[in-house]
């Protein structure tokens, strides 16, 4: 049977853990900790979703050394968390482990698999000082997409709000093995999880929204949709995602749909306060710079100016930063 660890058994992590483990065609292992890890151990993971509720017995660990070798790995941390990770993977990790890495932005293995003059290009906002290529290299890594939005409720129990779609893919854009066996196991789970050609264009689909309306959020304290409905707030919502086009277009990436339509996308989930506002106000760390430091970043390797990205940045840092 295939072994599947969810390393960072959170909200995300916790729905596809229960997903997986309620289909039964996966040995499912969950790294978790702290009050949600001795919740679930006590009573079990706990799924709410579409009106109905699911009770998993899961095996379940904070140490994964535990565990021994997975077929595949399921990393479902932030992005920012990765680098403090990389170094508890080792005892999870066999000749042929695959990772896919569920988090939002920019992944650090973009530049994986591209070829071209960026070929190999380590990107600093999202992987400081090429820590996670070096450790755990590129050809281990998967992609993927998340569209789901889930919460832990309270510990142990995991509300799935809305999103059935997690599309993965190769960095090199093939149809492999290895994918085509995980993206079977997610969609028989529940999980509309295709294999994507080029899982980029994807990536920037979804960024397009968390790079404007995230940051926006933070200094407005607005929802979705009312960011989307104010005048002023779309227009720097708009000329945001007009940069972003032109950086990632300069990389090869295809936009399926309008800036404004991508607005409206946002628009439709209603009034939603963005997971980085509610981040900054609690007080943890942001997905800032895998949602737009990076593009800044990218945009000084194609040579694009980006005042209004600069200027959210900035002013977002300084909003996010505990003093």
């Amino acid at each position: 049977m295939t072994r599947i660890c969810i390393f960072g058994a959170g909200a995300i992590g916790g729905y596809v853990g229960a997903r997986l483990a309620m289909k039964g065609e996966a040995e499912v292992s969950l790294v978790a900790r702290g009050p949600h890890l001795a919740a679930m151990k006590a009573n079990g993971l706990t799924l709410k979703q579409d009106g109905k509720t699911h009770v998993v017995r899961p095996r379940l660990t904070d140490n994964a050394a535990e565990l021994g070798a997975q077929d595949f790995i399921i990393l479902a941390l932030k992005a920012h968390s990765l680098p403090g990770v990389v170094g508890q993977l080792s005892p999870l990790l066999g000749k042929d482990t695959a990772i896919l890495f569920a988090q939002n932005g920019i992944p650090w293995w973009y530049f994986h698999g591209v070829g071209g003059p960026l070929e190999g290009t380590r990107l600093q906002s999202v992987d400081p000082g090429g820590a996670i290529w070096r450790s755990i290299g590129p050809e281990r890594a998967l992609g993927s997409v998340v569209w789901q939005a889930a919460e832990i409720e309270t510990p142990g129990i995991v509300a799935h709000h809305y999103g059935d779609r997690m599309p993965i893919g190769e960095p090199t854009g093939e149809k492999t093995e290895r994918a085509l066996l995980l993206s079977g196991l997610l969609t028989r789970a529940g999980i509309k999880s295709p294999v994507r050609p080029n899982l980029r264009n994807e990536i920037w689909l979804k960024l397009w929204g968390n790079l404007s309306f995230n940051p926006v959020s933070v200094l407005t304290l607005g929802t979705l949709a009312g960011l989307a409905s104010d005048d002023g707030t779309r227009r720097v919502i708009l000329a945001m995602m007009e940069e972003a086009r032109m950086v990632g277009e300069a990389l090869g990436v295809a936009f399926a749909v309008s800036a404004l339509e991508r607005l409206e996308m946002a628009a439709k989930v209603g009034a939603h306060r963005t997971s980085m506002l509610q981040d900054v106000e609690a007080g943890r760390p942001t997905e800032l710079d895998a949602l737009l430091g990076v593009v800044i970043e990218l945009a000084g390797l194609v040579k694009i100016d980006t005042p209004s990205l600069r200027l959210v940045y900035d002013l977002c840092k300084f909003r996010s930063t505990p003093r």
